[in-house]
């Protein structure tokens, strides 16, 4: 008879899949299990799709009656986007729900685990618990905190420089390095950049070298005064996705509506120091469902996010070059902190060698 470990490992196999496309819900596998067989299972795919259970269910059939279900979070037990999942679970004649971890949102949580005891379902918790909340820390910070995910994505030399002295970035870091960067994208709500960034590179901030995926990141600018070039990349036909241009107040009312008139999202965010507050600019975002930004830079607005406190994981590629040069920017700049005390140490790291580069990444 296998454990509980081994099917709960195939449904958070499953959940993996819709990693980057479920947002803002969870991701989430289940499996249906009979008699020591797998006989139904599922993810979740998107948001307003079939929840996980659901899929597992109706995929076992008949077989559900008397067998266990395998799910990575806690069943939803309330009307959303889709019926609760805890109807079909106790109607289908399951017996037994193994859970990993219960649900982080604070409205939901319990709620479901109570539903099934209510209904004579024996409900096992904690399952690979760890496994399955590492893949939903995007969703926890959204439900719980209200803000969106923040990852931080750096390209530099050993040296910690993004650009030589006259400005030359492209490449710094090798393809198998830019590829796990576009799947990156492919994966997160929204692309956010400083607009020096758009104003220098003119970048088309889209998924082009992963495959895995046809998903498109929104594309967020820090433009206070909006000096964004109307004729920039980001606006072409080969860079599809919705743009959003965030501006302070001061920004002038000719270009917020010249902007808009061409389809371009502007929100008007109150000042900090002369910049947008990115306290504030978090906190629209979160209320239009945008669950998880890939932070690209510059090296100011990289350190105006350190410095608030706001970068929840760090992608730090690292080329074996060494570029040199006072003038050549390095990848975190603003403030920075006065004393070592003060500095941010990474907490879970690991490094993955490529062909070409080195990847460190950790969590604050």
């Amino acid at each position: 008879m296998r454990s509980h470990e081994y099917y709960m490992r195939k449904a958070i196999a499953l959940a993996k899949k819709g990693e980057g496309e479920t947002n803002p819900n969870p991701v989430v596998g289940a499996v249906v299990v009979k008699n020591g067989k797998i006989v139904g299972e599922g993810y979740h795919k998107k948001a307003g799709l079939p929840h996980a259970e659901v899929e597992a269910i109706i995929g076992s059939g008949a077989s559900a009656i008397g067998a266990t279900l395998y799910v990575t979070l806690e069943p939803c037990s309330t009307f959303g986007r889709t019926p609760p999942c805890t109807n079909l679970i106790i109607a289908s004649g399951i017996k037994e729900v193994v859970i990993a971890t219960k649900d982080p949102n604070p409205i939901h949580k319990n709620r479901g685990i109570r539903c099934l005891k209510r209904a004579n379902i024996k409900v096992s918790l904690g399952i690979l618990e760890n496994e399955a909340k590492e893949m939903n820390r995007i969703f926890e910070k959204f439900v719980v905190e209200k803000k969106p995910y923040i990852t931080a994505k750096v390209a530099q030399s050993l040296d910690g420089k993004i650009a030589t002295a006259t400005g030359e970035s492209k490449w710094i870091t090798g393809l198998d390095s830019r590829r796990l960067v576009h799947k990156l994208r492919s994966q997160a709500d929204a692309i956010l950049i400083g607009v020096n960034t758009i104003i220098r590179d003119d970048p088309l901030l889209t998924n082009r070298l992963y495959r895995g995926s046809k998903k498109q990141p929104i594309k967020i600018v820090l433009d206070s005064h909006l000096r964004t070039p109307p004729n920039s990349r980001i606006f072409s036909k080969d860079s599809p996705q919705q743009v959003i241009l965030a501006a302070t107040p001061s920004a002038p009312t000719k270009r917020i509506r010249f902007f808009e008139k061409k389809g371009v999202r502007v929100l008007v965010i109150k000042n900090k120091k002369r910049k947008v507050s990115l306290k504030d600019l978090m906190k629209r975002l979160a209320k239009m469902e945008i669950a998880h930004i890939l932070v690209e830079g510059g090296a100011e607005v990289l350190g105006s996010f350190f410095k608030e406190g706001l970068v929840d994981k760090v992608l730090f590629f690292i080329s074996p070059k060494v570029i040199g040069g006072a003038d050549a920017p390095t990848s975190v700049m603003g403030d920075g902190v006065d004393r070592l005390s003060l500095a941010r140490r990474l907490k879970d790291t690991k490094i993955t060698r490529f062909e070409e580069d080195f990847l460190i990444e950790g969590y604050l």
